[in-house]
């Protein structure tokens, strides 16, 4: 099958930068762009894109549902999944619906090449047709960079956390800002919606990087959460226990994703219990000499057939960022 015109769909700028450096060189295919499901759904809609490298945590369309979409409408394309989301029911989900193969990002240019070749999908090689790849890389800002190394690291992370529950984690999409402490103090707030709040927070250091992790978690949630994961908490110190082994497992690969991208190397503390059955305001007050000025990262994770969520934060410290715009910058070269 020769493919002339390729889509890359995904909302990050790092991302489809990374993908489209992965191409074969020696492919004489043109490639366009969409930012989202939507945007990218329209463009197969128009016509001559044989292939589309897709993500699955978009806004707008997330790629669940592109997918679901191509197979309804008989869009005349083939697909291949490109996602940090690595939950083996994501694998399962997207070959349901007729992907025809799944690749972890960053994608691997070796693999990708395999991946075309295996399905017919590579073409005449440029030395028969003296043509070459035709893609415009997109302009990466610091924040989209480290937002889509962050997205990588929380894919690890809920693979984990769904292997070891046996549930499906709907992942969201981060939201990384530079945060003043009154910032800081609205980003949390909606969480919260009038519930009590329990959290951990876990230090970590290293490779000129520091900062802190901060899992919040609802109060009415913590009895569901122990259920899944097979805790009988009797008392308040048992339910500390089980947020404390939730904590360390979340926030450990994330952090271990995280740092293994950008080639640095963390040393965590203790987790240990910032604040139980408390307010949001609570929380902030305590902290807000800690905190300042922050690059946060949130993450708001929730659990496929239960209601259950928690907010995890990474609060990056203002003298980190140097150090992040740095080690990203060797991503985007």
């Amino acid at each position: 099958m020769s493919i002339s015109s390729l889509l890359v769909c995904d909302d990050s700028n790092m991302a489809r930068k990374q993908l489209i450096r992965a191409l074969p060189e020696d492919w004489p295919v043109a490639v366009v762009q969409a930012a989202n499901g939507r945007e990218g759904l329209d463009a197969i809609r128009r016509g001559d894109v044989g292939l589309v490298l897709l993500d699955l945590t978009m806004p707008e369309m997330d790629g669940y549902e592109v997918l679901a979409a191509i197979r309804a409408e008989a869009l005349d394309t083939q697909v291949i999944v490109v996602s940090g989301d690595v939950q083996d029911e994501a694998i399962k989900r997207v070959a349901e619906l007729g992907a025809l193969a799944f690749l972890k990002k960053p994608v691997e240019p070796g693999l990708l090449r395999h991946t075309l070749l295996e399905h017919g999908l590579l073409g005449v090689p440029s030395a028969e047709t003296g043509a070459r790849i035709e893609a415009d890389e997109p302009n990466v800002q610091f924040r989209d960079a480290f937002r889509e190394v962050v997205n990588v690291a929380m894919g690890q992370a809920a693979a984990l956390l769904a292997r070891q529950l046996d549930v499906f984690v709907r992942l969201p999409i981060p939201n990384v800002n530079i945060l003043e402490v009154g910032e800081l103090h609205m980003a949390l707030a909606h969480a919260q919606q009038g519930d009590q709040l329990s959290a951990v927070c876990q230090g970590y250091i290293g490779s000129g990087i520091a900062g802190e992790a901060l899992l919040i978690f609802h109060d009415s949630e913590v009895r569901d959460m122990a259920k899944l994961m097979r805790w009988k908490p009797a008392n308040r110190e048992g339910e500390l226990e089980m947020l404390l082994d939730l904590a360390s497992i979340l926030i450990g690969a994330c952090l271990s994703g995280i740092a293994e991208q950008l080639d640095v190397s963390f040393s965590q503390g203790h987790p240990v219990v910032l604040g139980q059955h408390s307010s949001i305001d609570e929380l902030i007050r305590v902290n807000q000499r800690r905190w300042k000025k922050t690059l946060a990262v949130e993450l708001s994770y929730s659990l496929e057939g239960h209601d259950i969520h928690f907010d995890l934060l990474l609060l990056f410290t203002e003298d980190s960022v140097a150090r992040l715009s740095l080690k990203t910058a060797y991503l985007m070269s």
